[in-house]
């Protein structure tokens, strides 16, 4: 049964809750994105594999490799909802805590698995 409990967990657990503090305003909707994009997916074998999985998707979803581009911020215009700085996304937020925050709640759902 063990297994059967861990098989259901998806992508969408390491997504709650959302953080209290973003980079700027478009990083919640790109959050909210991710976590929709990924939501029936099953959680990879490996925190590697997890963060790959969120690597790939972020990218397709902003059009952004957070690895290979070195820019700290991007607009996008479907992350625009309002605000001075509405549509932007903060790619160094992203590299420095946001992508870091899921992989630890990653981490740390495996080894409560």
């Amino acid at each position: 049964m063990a297994n059967d409990d861990a098989a259901a967990v998806t992508m969408a657990h390491l997504f709650d809750p959302e953080p209290e503090r973003w980079g700027l305003r478009g990083d919640p909707y790109v959050w909210r994105a991710l976590r929709d994009q990924l939501s029936g997916t099953d959680v990879p074998a490996s925190v590697g594999e997890t963060v790959e999985l969120l690597r790939v998707t972020f990218s397709e979803l902003v059009g952004v490799d957070l690895v290979g581009d070195p820019a700290s911020s991007v607009y996008r215009e479907s992350y625009a909802h309002g605000g001075m700085s509405s549509g932007m996304v903060s790619l160094d937020t992203w590299r420095e805590s946001l992508m870091p925050l899921l992989a630890l709640r990653a981490r740390t759902l495996m080894k409560s698995s």
